[in-house]
């Protein structure tokens, strides 16, 4: 059963984030931002200006005082140690944004927004050292750990990209659409209808592996690979678009977000767990039997296309509600997800140990 955590907020919760000492940040529609202890219980309030939408908080890694919040086309610099006026201001994006990332060593700040546009901001100069594109919406950027040159995007125009900061353009792209076509999947038709518009990304602590979560209930896993990214592993999800995915602080475990109300758990280690020789070879031999098979049955079966009928969640959360946004918490030696939904309220749930 979930616990609620009620008090901080009179509207909808957007964004959540867990500092390094565990205090929790949530930021909620009108501008509310809200601080909670492990307990559930808000600690601090505060109403940022022209009341806009708060949509992503950051804590810094190397900073937990420090909080980093977008509302509308602002960054706020915020303490948490008395959360009061933002101690710096950045508007360097032109439409509201939607998702912020931090680098492993706190020197820059990404900030992906409506127009397409990530702009990279380097912390000590506070301008913008670099300005990335998508051609449509940017709905999610993140920098790589232990590699603070190099972030991830995707966006609504499907494309998924492999950033190095030295570089203007993108070191690698996939367009999930084309991917689908390429496949020959029994659901390439209807993808016109439910396209892979790609709502969310999160790196796992190696750095190499990251997830990716899309409207079309899906969920891919790619694995970096030099200057390129390779797609391991891709499942149904979801009955409906995948508004989050989270990869756990340690390991291969995922958790991902529906806008069917689910919250789930999964294992990916079995198929990314272990560095393959070719993950090229590794893709192409798969294409190749699904291939085969189409040819031999006039349709593709799914033992032999790339979805693995074979991954299932470890764990099957039934919250309810369409999920906006998931966060992960050590609350008194056991770990939460924290799920935050078209409510004023945060659930946390009990997960497992990995």
């Amino acid at each position: 059963m979930a616990a609620k955590w009620n008090g901080g907020h009179s509207s909808s919760v957007l964004c959540l984030n867990v500092s390094a000492e565990g205090l929790v940040a949530s930021g909620a529609e009108r501008g509310e931002l809200a601080l909670w202890d492990a307990g559930g219980s808000p600690v601090a309030q505060l109403r940022l200006p022209q009341a806009e939408d708060v949509t992503s908080v950051v804590f810094s890694p190397r900073r937990p005082s420090t909080l980093y919040t977008s509302h509308g086309e602002t960054i706020s610099v915020l303490d948490v140690r008395s959360l009061q006026e933002p101690l710096q201001r950045f508007h360097v994006n032109e439409e509201e944004i939607n998702c912020l990332s931090v680098n492993d060593t706190d020197g820059l700040l990404a900030a992906a927004d409506d127009s397409g546009a990530i702009k990279v901001v380097d912390l000590e100069s506070k301008k913008v050292s670099r300005s990335l594109r998508h051609s449509n919406i940017c709905s999610s950027v993140v920098f790589r750990p232990q590699r603070p040159q190099s972030l991830v995007s995707c966006g609504l125009d499907m494309q998924v990209m492999l950033w190095n900061l030295q570089k203007a353009r993108p070191l690698w792209t996939t367009n999930l659409q084309e991917c689908e076509l390429e496949e020959e999947s029994p659901q390439s038709a209807g993808q016109f209808f439910n396209p892979p518009l790609a709502h969310s990304l999160s790196v796992a602590s190696c750095g190499n592996v990251f997830g990716c979560g899309a409207q079309d209930g899906k969920v891919r896993i790619f694995r970096v690979t030099g200057a390129r990214f390779e797609r391991e592993l891709e499942f149904q999800a979801h009955s409906l678009g995948v508004s989050q995915v989270l990869f756990m602080p340690e390991g291969y475990w995922l958790l991902s977000g529906g806008n069917d109300g689910k919250v789930l758990l999964w294992d990916v280690s079995s198929n990314v767990g272990k560095q393959q020789k070719s993950p090229a070879k590794s893709l192409h031999r798969r294409k190749a039997q699904a291939a085969a098979s189409s040819r031999k049955d006039g349709k593709l079966n799914k033992a032999a296309s790339n979805e693995h009928p074979g991954v299932e969640p470890k764990l099957s959360i039934e919250h309810g509600e369409k999920v906006n946004w998931l966060s992960c918490a050590e609350i008194k030696g056991s770990r939460r997800v924290l799920v935050a939904d078209q409510t004023s309220s945060v659930s946390a749930y009990p997960l497992p140990e990995p």
